[in-house]
């Protein structure tokens, strides 16, 4: 689910340009102009491009190679900071502006000092190959049917569709799944660290990226000089059971959305308490699951306002575009919930190629089906049939999976989270935080927002000293720097 959040945590203001020509080299990598090119507009720094050579099996590496995109803004200001390697989440998301974005939200003279480094994973995005599984599970051309079984007849064909899935995968990419996941990942990154030909790298990890980034560590604890991880996958429920957490977590945060509606109901006309806006939302989802409205169902609307739940300024436009279709007035709606594009397509298949091969997933379906019906009778409605059945492909996934990785060690971290987000609840914090002793947690109290502590001013001021010179908060008892969370959003008239 955390793959979903594809351009959330770093709103940014990017300029983007025609082709350069090549410039000079880096060791162990020819740094060229992009086929896309963006210049940081805090600095007029310029994106440069290059591609690196990795074993598709680092057990051979002799045999056959895949290649990574990764891109470079280079420092302008003294003293160096060293190379700061960046990744947005997903699994899966592309990483390729990721580098820019970050330090866009940077002050000029904390960034100026880095050299900043993004990268695609293997499988994603503009690295070599680029892997897409049967776009039919996503995007069949028509509604797809409710999330929500009704019948012994719905809930198969569901199953038939994720079987078929991961069976697109084997046939088309059999030679390939094996040698994905986040171990693989972490072996890439360690690449990227030798072609740059650093000592150590800096990191800088959202989402799922905090996992890839506190697994490095894990593994090469000296080769760490600064890493930041925002918004914190919880290691022990990697990764079928943080998808039962994120449900919950989801809820409560959708509740939050529904509430601030009813508060502002002069506005939205959707209910004025948080119990009537969200029948409201559930009746308008029936009338879409009785007649869809062109390419647009239940799950389709279901998908369209998922982003509420990572991002509340958001909220104002999701919440007149629900108010207008409850007018009857359906333009906003199908403008909101367009059809999975490629990169959509890409990250969908690399997130349940790393996750369905990170750690085991039960094989049985009777237990998915009573963890989804448990949850769902219990009122947790929202997420729960929607994330199974994104996940469900790995219960027929064709390469092995597991053991989990030992997460923890004596490198040092700054973790940032948000006490609400729902994506990767709160408890994974606390928990890296206690995995590695020497790390320090800032907390946005009441913040629901996801992986986005650089969008509040107090934690971006910690995170940027950190960053500067290594200053980190004393240490104490739970989190180590608390802030106010950042004001609610106001309502689109």
């Amino acid at each position: 689910m955390w793959k979903r959040n594809l351009a959330l945590c770093c709103a940014t203001s990017l300029i983007f340009v025609t082709l350069v020509s090549p410039v000079a080299a880096a060791p162990g990598l020819t740094w060229g102009g992009c086929r896309e090119r963006a210049i940081l507009q805090q600095s007029g720094r310029e994106l440069q491009c290059a591609r690196l050579e990795v074993p598709l099996d680092y057990g051979n590496p002799a045999g056959p190679t895949i290649k990574l995109m990764v891109t470079r803004l280079m420092h302008t200001s003294a003293p160096y900071q060293g190379v700061m390697v960046t990744n947005p989440g997903g699994p899966g998301s592309s990483g390729f502006w990721t580098a820019a974005q970050t330090a866009q939200q940077l002050p000029a003279r904390v960034a100026d000092a880095y050299d900043w480094i993004g990268f695609d994973p293997r499988g994603v995005g503009q690295s070599e190959p680029s892997l897409t599984c049967d776009p039919g599970y996503l995007d069949p051309g028509t509604p797809r049917a409710d999330y929500v079984p009704r019948t012994l007849a719905e809930e198969q064909a569901w199953l038939g569709r994720a079987k078929a899935f991961a069976a697109d995968c084997q046939a088309k990419y059999g030679d390939i799944l094996p040698h994905l996941g986040t171990r693989t990942w972490v072996r890439d990154l360690e690449s990227i660290r030798l072609a740059l030909r650093t000592p150590q790298l800096n990191y800088f990890g959202y989402s799922y990226g905090t996992y890839l980034g506190t697994l490095y560590a894990s593994q090469y604890p000296t080769r760490v000089r600064r890493m930041v991880v925002d918004g914190v996958v919880r290691p022990s429920t990697v990764w079928y059971d943080a998808q039962g957490e994120q449900n919950k977590a989801f809820q409560k945060r959708m509740n939050a959305f529904f509430a601030w509606i009813a508060k502002h109901d002069d506005v939205y006309g959707l209910g004025d308490t948080r119990r009537r806006v969200e029948l409201a939302y559930y009746g308008m989802r029936n009338a879409l699951a009785a007649k869809p409205v062109g390419r647009i169902g239940p799950d389709e609307f279901d998908d369209a306002l998922l982003p509420a739940g990572y991002a509340d300024w958001k909220w104002p436009s999701f919440a007149r575009t629900l108010s207008d279709w409850s007018k009857g007035d359906a333009a906003a709606l199908t403008r909101w919930a367009l059809p999975p594009s490629a990169d959509d397509q890409n990250t969908f298949t690399m997130y349940n190629a790393v996750q369905c091969r990170d750690a085991a997933w039960p094989k049985d379906w009777q237990t998915w089906k009573y963890d989804a019906q448990k949850q769902y009778g219990e009122g947790v409605r929202y997420n729960t049939w929607s994330n199974t059945w994104y996940n469900a492909p790995c219960l027929f996934w064709p390469t092995a999976s597991g053991p989990l990785p030992k997460i923890g060690g004596d490198a040092e971290l700054l973790i940032a989270h948000s006490t609400r987000d729902a994506a990767t609840p709160y408890e994974g914090a606390v928990e890296m935080h206690r995995l590695f002793p020497k790390s320090r947690m800032l907390v946005e109290e009441g913040g629901g927002n996801h992986a986005n502590s650089l969008g509040n001013t107090c934690m971006r001021a910690l995170i940027s000293a950190y960053l500067d010179d290594g200053t980190l908060p004393p240490t104490r008892k739970g989190p180590d720097a608390i802030c106010a969370k950042h004001p609610d959003p106001v309502p689109a008239l």
